[in-house]
């Protein structure tokens, strides 16, 4: 949208161009500028003041979403929506200039709005945008620079234009190198909203009024702090991988083959799992012992988010590399740009089936031109290591937090991909659901963006634009350091290692606290787990030696 521009006596005008109807003029509003100090208060801003434009009121754009807009696409804080008007790298503002840090945006990676993106954009719409069928440098410069990134045997790209459509021909290119229709896919996985995704995405069929189709195989999550061999097991990476194996040999025993297994290289929606080194090296053998192939899922941990590795599935070792990968997300930070990576020898067991695969937007010169200056900003800005070093330095100052609130039953993570487990109790590792919702609503008070998510929508997730700094992180575990404080009192969990004389404003705060939590227990009891995304509400206010090491 152009700028709202200055009239010759200093009014606001709006830009040309833009048809209203009943609403009037549009609103503007200024951005103010950060000037917290460190770890307290608003996290400094990182770009000048800007005035930004509404067509219409937020009223009466919940009243226009309500009568326009599917019932079934929910928002964020559906009970006091977000209503955001801008953004600038780790940083969002709404309609009255108030600023949010973003804890919980991978699809902005290297940061909302970056000029160099934006700038590689404009240049190549304003020269040629047009379908992949004529020849074009980009796509191919595009394709190169992506395979260099992967194992040597994936050099093969398919381009799509979103996640969804990558996973969907990767099963597509599974099956037809097979020649087998079975998968086995991970218990709370979620691969896309398409049909033969939700087939295979437990995330989703398992709340909805589908079930699980004869050709699904779900193997249980490699969960070691919540699942069926946790840390204390003396192998939990080979046990979990032998439930795969069980699976492999059941289906066979029924008369079954497996085409494929996929797994995100660490699981986000089903609550920032990292599975345990060695998993994915045995799951491999065993599916390749079947006939079938391996499809890591990299849409939302790809493109440098670990830090040292630029793909998540390489934190495993060298001596393990899928034979598809799919991305998308982070890849084109924010335009829809996706892909599919894979062997010569599938590529051409899927040419072989006679169908031509064409995609009328996917590979065009934008897309190319959007994902090369993506890739250009992750090594000019040197992203991977600021991953390292901030995500380090967070999850030091959250396991500082774990050993002071007893609600902080497990922190995990690598680079900037990581979780904060919620419990009730630290020995049974209940799931604290109420708690972590109440948390993510009053860290939007605070200014603060984290969704929560999960099997018991528990966990609450950090997985920020790559540019995210340790003032943001100071920033944003001070404020939680206060809601837990709160929290913890007013439910009577008292904190480990700090206790404190409550003021009276501190007393109120305890008793809101302990009123809402009730409400929202009260709720979240009666909410359709199906009626949710990202483990936001949409409908109501609501021992670690055996992980793999990087």
């Amino acid at each position: 949208m152009p700028p709202v521009t200055s009239d010759a006596q200093g009014k606001r005008t709006p830009p040309r161009g833009i048809t209203r109807g009943k609403p009037g003029p549009p609103r503007q509003s200024q951005a103010r500028e950060g000037g917290a100090q460190t770890g307290q208060g608003r996290p400094p801003g990182a770009w000048h003041p800007a005035t930004m434009c509404e067509l219409y009121s937020k009223q009466d754009t919940l009243a226009l979403r309500g009568k326009h807009i599917g019932p079934s696409c929910k928002v964020f804080f559906a009970s006091d929506p977000i209503k955001i008007v801008r953004a600038q790298r780790q940083y969002m503002f709404d309609e009255n200039g108030e600023q949010y840090l973003d804890c919980i945006n991978n699809v902005a990676h290297v940061g909302h709005c970056h000029p160099e993106v934006v700038k590689a954009a404009l240049k190549q719409m304003e020269l040629l945008n047009t379908n992949s069928r004529f020849l074009h440098d980009n796509i191919v410069e595009y394709a190169k620079r992506l395979s260099a990134t992967l194992p040597e045997k994936l050099s093969v790209c398919y381009f799509t234009n979103s996640g969804s459509e990558a996973n969907d021909l990767a099963l597509r290119l599974a099956q037809q190198f097979t020649g087998h229709q079975d998968v086995i896919t991970l218990d709370h996985a979620y691969h896309g909203h398409l049909s033969s995704l939700i087939e295979i995405s437990p995330y989703k069929f398992l709340k909805g009024k589908d079930v699980k189709k004869e050709f699904v195989h779900v193997a249980p999550t490699p969960d070691t702090y919540r699942g069926k061999y946790r840390e204390d097991h003396e192998d939990p990476a080979r046990a979990y991988a032998d439930e795969v194996k069980k699976i492999i040999e059941d289906a066979q025993s029924s008369g079954r083959m497996i085409a494929a297994f996929i797994a995100e290289s660490m699981q986000s929606c089903g609550g920032q799992i990292i599975p345990p080194a060695g998993y994915f090296q045995k799951v491999a053998e065993y599916i390749h012992g079947a006939g079938g192939v391996f499809i890591a899922d990299e849409v939302q941990v790809g493109f440098g988010r670990v830090g040292k590795h630029f793909w998540s599935f390489q934190m495993h070792g060298e001596d393990f590399a899928p034979d598809i990968v799919t991305m998308g997300k982070s890849m084109g930070n924010g335009h829809p740009v996706a892909c599919v990576v894979t062997t010569k020898e599938i590529a051409e067991a899927f040419s072989s089936s006679g169908m031509e695969y064409f995609n009328t937007y996917a590979g065009n010169p934008v897309s190319c031109a959007v994902g090369l200056a993506v890739l250009d900003v992750i090594e000019n800005e040197d992203l991977q290591e600021n991953a390292t070093r901030v995500g380090n330095f967070l999850t030091e100052l959250l396991k500082k937090q774990k050993a002071k609130h007893t609600l902080i039953g497990d922190i995990r993570g690598i680079g900037l991909f990581i979780g904060i487990d919620l419990v009730k109790d630290h020995q049974k590792r209940t799931p604290a659901t109420a708690e972590a919702q109440h948390i993510i609503y009053k860290m939007k008070e605070k200014r603060v963006l984290l969704s929560a998510d999960g099997p018991h929508r528990n966990v609450l997730k950090i997985k920020p634009p790559m540019c995210f700094t340790e003032e943001d992180a100071k920033f944003m575990v001070h404020q939680l350091d206060g809601i837990l404080t709160v929290l913890e009192e007013a439910t009577g969990t008292k904190t480990e290692s700090v206790t404190s004389e409550n003021t009276p404003c501190e007393t109120k705060m305890l008793k809101e606290a302990h009123v809402e939590l009730l409400r929202d227990s009260t709720t979240n009891s009666k909410e359709n787990p199906s009626r949710k995304r990202n483990g936001m509400y949409t409908d109501t206010h609501s021992l670690l030696s055996k992980r793999l090491k990087t």
